[in-house]
């Protein structure tokens, strides 16, 4: 992999597997890592981890509820006030919930956490990207994304369904990536969706009780390291050859054709929900380019 020395990179969700797993090697590679997280106290332990592996050399850490608008747009704003640059952007954070809940800001938790964070913090974070160009966005989503059902008239998702409710978010991330990357062609920063595959982690940690208990013993033991299942994100972050291409998604270290066939009304309807949902705005971040 090639050297990411000079490179500063953000990492959503990198308290635990898969987003720990890339922080530590973007840090391997020599890259600024700012990890983000919701918990002091994790996001500490990961900084001593990367610390203790590389000389010394401490990650910055970004904190934010990504149940809360008003959280991420604090998190948004120290970033950029902080004058970094932001060469590599991975949208990793997610979460599973087995029970309906909701955001801070009355949204069903997993589409709020999983997809309208990261629509509200991508683009935020866009004019310091176009100002890094060229720059990557990865974003992390998951193959559920072909069970799901997205019904832009039902996205408080009342009866709940767990599958749906993951996978639908999943469905988004594919969509956003889609049409990121339409709406930014030629911006100098590419945009790119990641499926790791099934990770040994503690994702589903939010939910507790018996089942859970009973799983997670099962999970790290039948699924592949958080470090194996980094590897198509590393690859993503690094490989100079995919530093100009923006709007794929990627699985096992291979560019997989979209099965989808976008639905324009769809993407148009889902961004503008983002847009309610979030504040979020593109036009006025595209106008540095």
């Amino acid at each position: 992999m090639s050297t990411l020395s000079g490179k500063t990179c953000l990492v959503t969700g990198a308290t635990d597997g898969h987003g720990r797993a890339v922080a530590r090697q973007l840090a391997a590679l020599g890259a600024d890592v700012v990890i983000h997280g919701r918990s002091p106290e994790k996001c500490a332990a990961v900084q001593d981890e990367i610390a203790e592996k590389n000389g010394g050399k401490r990650p910055d850490i970004l904190l934010a509820d990504f149940a809360s608008r008003a959280s991420i747009d604090a998190a948004a704003s120290e970033y950029l006030s902080s004058g970094r640059p932001l060469d590599i952007l991975v949208n990793n954070a997610g979460l599973v919930s087995l029970h309906r809940q909701e955001s801070e800001d009355g949204h069903e938790l997993v589409f709020a956490v999983n997809f309208f964070a990261m629509f509200q913090l991508t683009l935020r974070l866009w004019p310091r990207l176009l100002e890094s160009a060229p720059a990557r966005v990865i974003n992390v989503s998951s193959d559920t994304y072909k069970i799901a059902k997205l019904d832009l008239d039902d996205l408080a998702l009342d009866p709940y369904s767990t599958a749906n409710a993951y996978s639908r978010s999943k469905l988004a991330i594919v969509y956003f990536t889609h049409e990121l990357a339409r709406r930014t062609q030629g911006s100098g920063v590419s945009v790119n969706a990641v499926d790791p595959g099934p990770v040994a982690s503690n994702i589903g940690a939010n939910n507790p009780g018996l089942l859970y208990s009973l799983a997670r013993p099962m999970i790290r033991y039948l699924f592949p390291s958080a470090d194996r299942a980094a590897r198509t994100a590393m690859m993503l972050a690094t490989d100079p050859a995919l530093e100009a291409h923006s709007g794929g998604y990627y699985r096992s270290l291979k560019h997989r054709p979209n099965p989808l066939e976008f639905d324009d009304s769809l993407s148009e309807g889902l961004w503008q929900a983002a847009i309610q949902a979030t504040g979020a705005q593109l036009e006025e971040a595209v106008a540095h380019a």
